[in-house]
Parts: structure tokens; C-alpha cells; sequence
């Protein structure tokens, strides 16, 4: 169902004699964006940017761009009639309170809570089974408006010191802090600027750590290039870390990491110039010298150490193994030739993982969890019998304990905490939600559809049980589709909002992410990126196709590399879909690589400066360069975050700014700018049910509902 929009800005309410129905109409009248004169040449192609200036994420033009087009967005979003109903029954679901699995450090059980709408989550702990809960650590009290939130939390080996990173306003720069974890005050000076970095510590002495120099220009922005790692001793400044890996040109790589063996014996380096392969190097820390010994010394495969045994390492690989495998080695002599394999590869994508004297092997099979139970020796021991069919996680803890922790969820179960007795293989319920959601009422299936090229994919659909199939649902296409990540079943707190109203939620598992290995992930990168355009086009296609929606009631959504997904999609396929909803996407597929941590996505996307070839096939789906005047797109709502120094702003500003000019429709083309937020991780819970409420208010009043879905049933049924 198509709106009317007039071009200024007015707003209008006509209400109908029997008031069931009502006519509304919100107009626009976007800001004004300039544009200049900037050409780059690529090969014998001269194109056009003319916004590259909003890519200054620090000039006072830009500020004022970003706050002319907040000012139109949300006052549009603000009439909405009701969104302020959407943004209180979020609130209300979202209300119950939130337990993470425990863990132990040292003599204390530490666990994540949340009482419901907190911003952020609290870090508890007690001392033995019948101790008193006290509050460890609480980052709602590191900002006042919640927007400083808790990135990592590592203990020393005896649990006396912690080391705690945080992040400003939802940037990936982090600060360290260091205290004593039985009085909770700082041990020493807070470390500044790091980036993308785990903390690992060597004894109860002090960790390594990664982080790039800082950039010149803007910290958000600027090109980040030589990753380090670092060593970290309690006691001496900053200044004096120890730089263990990225002295020389020769161990250059975007991104570094290292860790240390449960047994504090080695050191474990993986140093990467992109998303996907990487090298690996290690180091004997019971011996004196600073040998670096190499395990792997190419970037054709994802390899890590997962355990050792003395000097027997278990390593987990694609190499040779699409799927995955784990093979043992010992660390006289690690390299690939040695290598006997533990645990085969199979059909299924293997995730091992280790705790209480044991492996356990997750595998996806169709993007549903599996788990075994292996020994050190290689032997099946058992199957795990998981609650139902959906994802489980969390099969990991420390080699001396006899219970771990894991998680289940799916699109209708609420992420439940089980116990498990690693000996006995038995599960119990630690904590199970209390949500006001009653998953009895839904149901979630999954089907294969066929692909342009003939490819069978699995989606996973989800509604409420007895759907009419009228082709009229209010229908939310979410997909993602790179850079090997899986998606797997989960219950979303806001997606329960969107069922409520009589929504479906629909995910493929699209070529390009890792549901079914490394083949599934490269049969969707570079030349073949139009794959996973072509599989979504098909996903929109079979549910209209099978009558669960139609192109009036489709909404298409994603984030990120799902952003360029949406992007990609709607300048492709413009009246495919009702609604398009690309969050912090990767929009301008030309200039990418020169922000930020960019060029280490080159793996799944290509440079244009790789071939002429490469160069026109990023030009050919870029969505900031394939906005056509004169056609008619969807109602659009890009969000983004002005502090996201992952995928910067500008993607998202240029490409409103191009839908704003060229449209043709009368479809709303509007940008909702969040401040003090990045990317998205450690964004307040406040700020989350906001966003959501405008997304889900946007979306169903661009398919023609006056009231909310779920009010129009019980006026029917009324």
C-alpha cells in the first residue's frame, strides 16, 4: 500500500465517521545537501562524488548536515500515531530481568545481570555457592546517559587482578583499567587507545594486548593500518610495553592477537590482513629466549590453537578442510606436515571447544546446533542432548571443573542458561527467563528455496501459529550474507514485538556467510558478491511467491555488510520490497578500504584499484553509485551512528543524501543519525528500544497501517 507525501513540510489527521480508519499524511521537505565537484579516476572511468565531503566527520558543515537531517527524520518518526505505543510495549517486554551464565575466578562465582532496563549489564559476583551477591563492576555508573559501556573483562590466573576495557559513545577504541579484585580500586594508570584487542594474561603479572598508533586526522575515521601486540606489566606505564609482535615491515598485519595456553606455557599469535586467513606464530614462555617459532606462515586458512596437552596442541583448521577440523602436533614441530587429525571433518561446520577434561564439538547442520562430547584421546563419549532444535553455545570452562554453562535459544524461545554436568552429560535449567511472551503462540519453520543460479538455500520463517496466508502479513526479510558469519537461530526481544503485531520474521542463510563452510563463504565474496544479492532477491520472491506477503507488505533489513545487503538490493530490485531499513551499511564501494580498519574487509569485497575487472563489478552494485534519478524506491530509513569508527558515518550520509535527491516516488528517504553511538555494540538499552520503535513504527505506517496490526485484529474480533 503506497502513502502520499507532499513536498513541505505539514502534517494532517482526517479521521472517518466510524473511525476505522484513519487517513494520515506527513509531508517533507528534506534539507538542502551541496554538492562539489570531486572526480577520482579508476582505470579510464572518471566518477563522480559529489558528497565526498560529508566523509569529514569533523568539519561544522557536517555537524550541521547531520543535525538538519535529524530534525526532519524525527519529527517525521515523532507523528507517527503510534509509535509511542510501539516504544512503551518494548518497554514492557524488555522488562525482566537478564542472568548471563556464571563463571568462576579465583574464590568467586562472577555473572552478568541485567533487572531489565538497565542500559547496561552489571557484573555480580559471590563467594562460594552460599555467598552474598555484591556488585563487581557497574558500567551504568561510567557515563551518565549510558552510552560508556563494558568491551572485555579478563582475570589473572589466581582471579586476584582484573582487567576491564571500556568504550566511549560506542567507539572501537578502548580503554584498560586494572584493579585489585578484592577491593575493586584501581592497581595503576588506565591504558588509552586501544583497538580491537583482547586481554590475556600471562600469570597474575600482567597481559598482552593489541592496538594500532594513533592516526592522524580523525581517530574515527583515519585509515588504521599495523596492528601490535603488546605485553603489558603490572607495576610500569604504558609507555613501556614490551611490543611482541609488529616491530618490522616483515610482521606487518592489520590485525594481531595473542593469547596465552590455559597453562600459561605458550603464547599464541594470529596475525591477519584480512577478515578471513591468517598466519600463526608461537612462543615458549618456560623458556628464556624470545624465540618466535611458526606454526602456519600463509593466510589461506582460519587456524587457532583451541588446547594443549603438555606439548601436544590441538589446532582447529579449515585448512585442507572447508568445514573444519581440529588435529593434534606437537610444538617441537607444529607446522601443517605434522599434523594428525583428532576430530575429522564432516558435512556439518565444526566449532570445538574445550572445559572439564573435555572437547565439545558444536556443529551446524542447517544452521542448527549439534554438540558432542569428545575425550583427549579422540573418542565420542556422547551426543548432548540440547532442549529443542535451535542454537546452543557456550560449551567452555576452565579444564578443573566439573559443570559449564551453555545457553539455548531459537526464534520463539527466550535465550535459556542450562547446567551441565560435563561427567555425567546431564542438563538442567539454571535460569530461564521470565518474559511477559508466551512462545507457545509461534511457530518457526524452515524451508529451501532456489536461488537465481539454481542453489538451494535455507531460510528459517517465523510467525504466529494459524497465519493466514493472504499475502497482506507485515513481513521482515533479515539477512546478512558475509565475512563467514553463520545465522543461527535466536529470540530477539524486539523481533517479539514485531510477531505481536502479526509479523513474520523471515532469515536466509545466504551464500557468503559460514553455515555451511568455507565453500559456502567464498561462493559469496568478490566476483561472485552478486550471489548474495541474488539469493535475498529470492527469499523476497518465495514469500511472495508462497502468498506469506506481497511487495506492499515486505520490509528488507540489515546491518553492516547487511547494509550494503539492503543497499544492493533496493537500488536493484526497487519494487520488490514496501520498506528498506540498511543500518551502519558499507554503502560506497569504491572508498571503503581508505577508513578506518576497511582494507582488511578486501577479502570478501575486492578493491577497486585490485583490476579493471574488480573496479567495475564494485562500481556496477555499489548502492551510493547505483541511485538512478528518476526511479522510485522504497520508503527508506538509514540509521547509522556519528561515533561508528567501524563502518564511518559517510557511507550512510551519502547514500541518503543520493536517494534524497534522485527519488522519483513519493516514498520517504530518511536518515536517523543516533549521537554518542557507533556501531552498535554497548549501545544503553533506552537508546535500543527507541531506535526499534522507530524502525517498527516507520516500517508498518509505510504499509498503510493506521493503527497497529495488532489493534486492527481486535477491532475485527471486537
Amino acid at each position: 500500500m503506497k502513502r502520499t507525501f507532499s513536498g513541505i513540510f505539514a502534517l494532517a489527521i482526517l479521521s472517518s465517521c466510524n473511525n476505522s480508519e484513519t487517513e494520515k499524511e506527513i509531508s517533507l521537505n528534506y534539507p538542502k545537501t551541496k554538492k562539489v565537484d570531486t572526480v577520482t579516476a579508476y582505470f579510464d572511468t572518471k566518477v563522480k562524488d559529489p558528497y565526498r565531503w560529508l566523509e569529514n566527520d569533523r568539519s561544522e558543515e557536517t555537524e550541521e548536515w547531520v543535525k538538519a537531517q535529524n530534525k526532519v527524520t524525527f519529527d517525521y518518526l515523532n507523528s507517527i500515531p503510534y509509535k509511542k505505543e510501539l516504544e512503551k510495549r518494548l518497554s514492557e517486554i524488555w522488562n525482566y530481568e537478564k542472568i548471563g551464565a556464571p563463571f568462576k575466578e579465583g574464590d568467586y562465582t562472577y555473572f552478568y545481570k541485567n533487572d531489565g532496563l538497565q542500559n547496561q549489564y552489571v557484573v555480580y559476583r559471590k563467594k562460594g555457592e552460599n555467598g552474598k551477591k555484591e556488585v563487581f563492576l557497574d558500567p551504568n555508573k561510567f557515563s551518565d546517559d549510558g552510552t560508556t559501556s563494558l568491551a572485555g573483562l579478563s582475570f589473572s590466573k589466581d582471579g586476584s587482578k582484573a582487567a576491564y576495557a571500556i568504550s566511549e559513545g560506542g567507539s572501537d577504541w578502548r580503554k584498560i583499567i586494572i584493579i585489585d579484585t578484592e577491593n575493586k580500586k584501581r592497581a595503576e594508570d588506565t591504558l588509552q587507545n586501544v583497538k580491537f584487542s583482547g586481554i590475556s594474561w600471562r600469570g597474575n603479572d600482567g597481559f598482552y594486548y593489541s592496538s594500532y598508533e594513533k592516526p592522524e586526522g580523525s581517530q574515527l575515521s583515519a585509515k588504521t593500518d599495523q596492528h601490535r601486540l603488546f605485553y603489558h606489566k603490572l607495576g610500569t606505564s604504558q609507555s613501556e610495553d614490551e611490543v611482541v609482535f609488529g616491530t618490522s615491515e616483515a610482521q606487518k598485519h592489520r590485525y594481531v592477537s595473542g593469547s596465552v595456553s590455559e597453562d600459561d606455557r605458550f603464547l599464541f599469535i594470529s596475525a591477519r590482513n584480512s577478515t578471513s586467513g591468517g598466519k600463526l606464530f608461537m612462543k615458549e614462555l618456560t623458556k628464556d629466549e624470545d624465540e618466535l617459532v611458526t606454526i602456519l606462515d600463509h593466510e589461506n586458512s582460519d587456524t587457532y590453537v583451541v588446547d594443549n596437552q603438555g606439548n601436544n596442541l590441538f589446532i582447529v583448521t579449515n585448512l585442507n578442510a572447508p568445514n573444519r577440523k581440529v588435529v593434534t602436533v606437537n610444538a617441537a614441530n607444529p607446522t601443517p606436515e605434522n599434523w594428525k587429525d583428532f576430530i575429522a571433518e564432516t558435512e556439518n561446520v565444526l566449532s570445538p571447544s574445550t572445559g572439564g577434561g573435555y572437547f565439545f564439538a558444536e556443529y551446524m547442520v542447517d544452521a542448527v546446533s549439534k554438540v558432542k562430547q569428545y575425550d583427549y584421546n579422540g573418542n565420542l563419549v556422547r551426543e548432548v542432548e540440547l532442549p529443542g532444535i535451535g542454537s546452543a553455545g557456550g560449551f567452555g570452562t576452565k579444564k578443573e571443573n566439573d559443570e559449564l554453562y551453555y545457553s539455548f535459544t531459537n526464534y520463539v524461545t527466550p535465550g535459556t542458561i542450562y547446567k551441565y554436568n560435563i561427567k555425567e552429560g546431564t542438563s538442567e535449567i539454571y535460569n530461564k527467563p521470565n518474559i511477559k511472551f508466551n512462545p507457545e503462540l509461534y511457530e518457526s519453520k524452515q524451508v529451501f528455496y532456489t536461488s537465481k543460479d539454481g542453489t538451494k538455500i535455507p531460510m528459517i520463517i517465523t510467525h504466529k501459529k494459524g497465519l493466514e496466508l493472504n499475502g497482506k502479513n507485515p513481513t521482515m526479510l533479515y539477512g546478512y550474507g558475509g565475512f563467514n558469519v553463520s545465522l543461527t537461530p535466536s529470540f530477539s526481544t524486539a523481533n517479539a514485538i514485531w510477531l505481536e503485531q502479526g509479523g513474520i520474521y523471515a532469515v536466509p542463510n545466504l551464500r557468503g556467510g559460514g553455515e555451511y563452510g568455507k565453500e559456502w563463504h567464498d561462493a559469496g565474496i568478490k566476483l561472485k558478491k552478486q550471489n548474495v544479492f541474488d539469493d535475498f532477491i529470492a527469499a523476497a520472491e518465495y514469500l511472495i511467491e508462497k502468498n506469506y506477503t506481497s511487495s506492499d507488505f515486505l520490509a528488507i533489513r540489515g546491518g553492516s555488510n547487511g547494509g550494503l545487503l539492503v543497499g544492493a538490493t533496493m537500488t536493484q530490485r526497487p519494487n520488490l520490497m514496501q520498506v528498506a531499513l540498511p543500518a551502519v551499511g558499507v554503502m560506497d564501494m569504491l572508498r571503503y578500504h581508505t577508513f578506518t580498519a576497511g582494507a582488511g574487509w578486501a577479502y570478501d569485497y575486492g578493491t577497486a584499484e585490485d583490476s579493471k575487472e574488480m573496479f567495475e563489478y564494485l562500481y556496477n552494485y555499489s548502492p551510493v553509485h547505483n541511485v538512478e534519478k528518476g526511479t522510485e524506491y522504497p520508503a527508506t530509513l538509514v540509521t547509522t551512528g556519528d561515533h561508528d569508527d567501524r563502518v564511518v558515518p559517510a557511507h550512510s550520509f551519502k547514500f541518503a543524501a543520493e536517494l534524497q535527491d534522485k527519488q522519483a516516488g513519493d516514498n520517504p528517504t530518511l536518515i536517523r543519525i543516533e549521537t554518542n553511538a557507533g556501531h552498535g555494540a554497548g549501545k544503553p538499552t533506552k537508546m535500543i528500544i527507541e531506535e526499534y520503535a522507530d524502525i517498527f513504527g516507520f516500517t508498518l505506517y509505510n504499509m498503510g497501517f493506521d493503527v497497529l496490526p495488532s489493534k486492527s485484529e481486535e477491532e475485527v474480533k471486537g
